[in-house]
């Protein structure tokens, strides 16, 4: 597929991340509108309340824009979803013979303040990709121990915190908690000495699953009705402590960051790809019928305070081991009901290069081998007044579908008790 041409112009220079091919939905608001529901396109965003207030686009009955969120969307189902993409296509190419009626509603991205784009009905992140889950297992286990019995078989994974996920730009306060170094006799309390990002895509869930009924690898991929950037805060020294025997719970409890921007599963179409080889075959119920995952390029940068960017972390999505559909129908195959506004968390993303680690636990092998950032800084693990940024976009024939950033800076912590 090759750059599909819009009357924005904008959205027509090669580098940008949102031309027509992509149109993702996000959230904004300005100083005299409050948040509503838009769709990227070039350096602008269409307000689509005004749109349908407009009756421009009327994809049900009721008003479906009027809110700040994508959920009433999703709920309407993957046909609507194609009639909503092939109609904001319609009115924003550049043969439209609507561009008058439409361009009274588009609003300079400069003006606007990015807000979360959905509802998160439910969080899960996954331990999915296997270069990650090798290094972290061989730094604790040894390198013939490294991967968990189960891992070559299915998708590990666990329930996290809804409530904790915010948009791109929040500011991050270090957590507090509980930690015990090796050689102590007992566990103290405070901040974390060894915060840690974790660079990953999140799966938005679009569609319902019932209740005591599985889904198929296919129709789980069906469900999904787009991709974020997800950055799974992680607080090492914690988790370290806490893990044992069910896993990561405050550790990972404090904050979790999405990008502000939807990229639906249209979009991304043209970049399907396969998942790695397999040293040992998925039961059916994992199999998947055609490629599941997309050729996103990743990386991560890091600005100390009152310095440079520096980026240390390249990598890309097609990496993981296990995709998204996989994650979802595995997460189905139980019964367990899946929810418009579920939020799956790949895990960490990282290749086989020292840099391509996605998280600083990998890239300075447990703080062993500090990175260098620049301006005589080294980094093991994040410090306060560090902005860490997220970047993801797939590369097409003289276009690019962009995710916008997904960024923070850490705070200190709170002082408590």
């Amino acid at each position: 597929m090759t750059l599909m041409t819009s009357w924005v112009e904008s959205a027509n220079d090669a580098a940008c991340p949102f031309p027509l091919n992509n149109l993702p939905y996000g959230v904004f608001s300005t100083n005299s509108l409050e948040p509503r529901c838009g769709v990227a396109i070039g350096d602008m965003i269409l307000d689509m309340a005004a749109v349908e207030e407009a009756r421009l686009i009327e994809l049900a009955d009721d008003p479906v824009f009027d809110v700040p969120y994508w959920n009433d969307v999703m709920e309407l189902g993957p046909e609507a979803w194609e009639i909503l993409r092939l109609r904001l296509m319609g009115l924003l190419h550049i043969d439209s013979t609507e561009q008058a009626a439409v361009a009274p509603h588009l609003v300079p991205m400069a003006e606007a303040r990015m807000e979360m784009p959905l509802v998160v009905a439910e969080y899960t992140d996954f331990y999915a990709g296997k270069h990650h889950a090798s290094n972290v297992g061989t730094m604790f286990r040894g390198a013939e121990n490294a991967l968990p019995p189960n891992w070559l078989h299915m998708p590990i994974g666990y329930n996290g915190r809804a409530s904790s996920v915010v948009v791109s730009g929040t500011d991050i306060i270090r957590p507090n908690g509980q930690t015990k170094a090796p050689d102590a006799n007992a566990p103290v309390f405070g901040p974390s000495k060894r915060l840690d990002i974790e660079l990953e895509m999140g799966a938005i869930v679009g569609s319902a699953s019932e209740l005591g009924h599985p889904v198929t690898v296919a129709q789980a991929d069906e469900m999904i009705f787009g991709y974020v950037l997800l950055n799974d805060w992680s607080a090492r020294d914690i988790q370290a402590w806490e893990y044992q025997p069910l896993g990561p719970f405050q550790a990972k409890a404090f904050a979790t960051s999405i990008s502000p921007w939807i990229v639906t599963r249209a979009a991304l179409e043209p970049f399907r790809t396969s998942t790695p080889a397999r040293e040992r075959d998925l039961l059916p119920y994992l199999q998947e019928p055609r490629p599941m995952l997309y050729d996103i390029a990743l990386s991560v940068t890091l600005r100390p305070e009152g310095g440079e960017e520096t980026t240390i972390c390249e990598t890309n999505y097609s990496e993981m081991y296990y995709s998204s559909a996989q994650q979802l129908a595995h997460h189905a195959s139980s019964g367990c009901a899946m929810t418009p506004g579920d939020l799956l968390g790949s895990g960490t993303i990282s290749g086989a290069g020292k840099h391509q680690r996605g998280c600083l636990l990998e890239l300075t092998w447990g703080g062993e081998d500090p990175i260098d950032i620049g301006g005589g800084q080294t980094r093991s693990f994040i410090e306060d007044g560090d902005t860490l940024t997220l970047h993801g976009a797939a590369k097409g024939d003289g276009y690019t579908v962009g995710f916008g950033t997904c960024t923070s800076t850490i705070k200190p912590a709170v002082k408590f008790p």
